[in-house]
């Protein structure tokens, strides 16, 4: 690894240090302050003078927190002289704001975008965005990873037989196809339908066959996890054996926690694209690292070398 610096802001510091471990580099000396004012402080505490510079931030709640502790980071490095400001966004915020579906409402994914590029961002990695077309809302390269080769492994090890992949809507069927083509399996679709801006979806029935299977559930994110109940509800409607889930980003927020606590899910898969604090961590959560593939991302870019397993991606 060459010409290169990698910085924790102050919720990242575990999945940076994991990564710096993968790469065999240290960790970029920074330092964050908050005055009485409210008002943040960073000084980034060694040269970064024509470098490349990766910046890892989370989502970690408060998420605008989140988002100017990274701004004013970015800042930093390129009065610094950094050559190159890589930001590394396990989750990108506010993804979920990705299109503009009721009047008079913003776009605040493509905002965020521009943002980061105002601030002189010259590339970002992220990872299993909600909407993969939020990649057009940058004029800088935006490097879009995915959890799903690690899903796959996971649950491939487990050796689970009769097995079905399930969509949690028509909007998620194409993800699916993709699980079950990988398993060999078939697939069933939940016929749910959300409610406006309540987070409440309702799940009614099932296409497909579920009945004495084992079944599995992939998502991009699970925030509440209502909709996740709601289809697992209907899963032991029509006779699942086991029911399993996989997603990348576990937001698990509001009553989402006691929702999978309480639930018929044997075991929920997810990585730790969003940290996790203890009260978090139940039984019948499992949490997968990605920061190997970020690191490894990392090096790729480093080595000018194509991230995808192909030489043509």
């Amino acid at each position: 690894m060459k010409n290169i610096k990698i910085f924790a802001c102050p919720t990242a510091e575990e999945f940076t240090q994991e990564m710096c471990d993968y790469l065999g580099i240290e960790i970029g000396k920074i330092r964050y302050q908050k005055f009485k004012n409210d008002n943040n402080f960073v000084q980034i505490l060694e040269s970064v003078r024509e470098k490349d510079v990766y910046i890892v931030q989370t989502n970690k709640v408060p998420v605008n927190e989140r988002i100017m502790e990274l701004l004013i980071t970015i800042d930093a490095a390129k009065r610094a002289s950094a050559k190159n400001i890589n930001v590394v966004l396990p989750y990108f915020p506010y993804s979920r704001s990705d299109k503009k579906d009721q009047p008079r409402v913003p776009i605040t994914a493509k905002l965020i975008a521009q943002i980061l590029e105002a601030a002189g961002a010259t590339r970002v990695i992220t990872c299993d965005l909600h909407n993969p077309a939020i990649q057009a809302y940058f004029n800088v390269n935006c490097d879009r990873l995915t959890a799903e080769y690690i899903l796959e492994d996971y649950f491939k090890k487990k050796n689970l037989d009769n097995m079905v992949i399930v969509a949690t809507d028509a909007g998620s069927s194409k993800k699916a196809y993709k699980y079950s083509e990988y398993f060999k399996c078939p697939i069933a679709l939940v016929d749910k339908r959300r409610d406006g801006n309540d987070d409440k979806a309702i799940a009614s029935t099932i296409i497909g066959d579920v009945k004495d299977k084992n079944a599995i559930i992939f998502d991009d994110e699970i925030d509440t996890a209502g909709s996740m109940m709601e289809t697992v509800k209907v899963l032991k409607k029509f006779g699942a054996k086991n029911i399993y889930a996989g997603c990348t980003h576990a937001i698990l927020s509001g009553p989402a926690i006691d929702r999978i606590k309480n639930s018929e899910i044997k075991e929920l898969v997810v990585t730790n694209t969003v940290p996790l604090t203890e009260e978090k961590r139940i039984d019948n959560i499992t949490v997968l690292s990605i920061a190997p593939l970020f690191a490894d991302t990392i090096k790729r870019i480093n080595e000018e070398k194509p991230l995808g397993q192909s030489d043509d991606i």
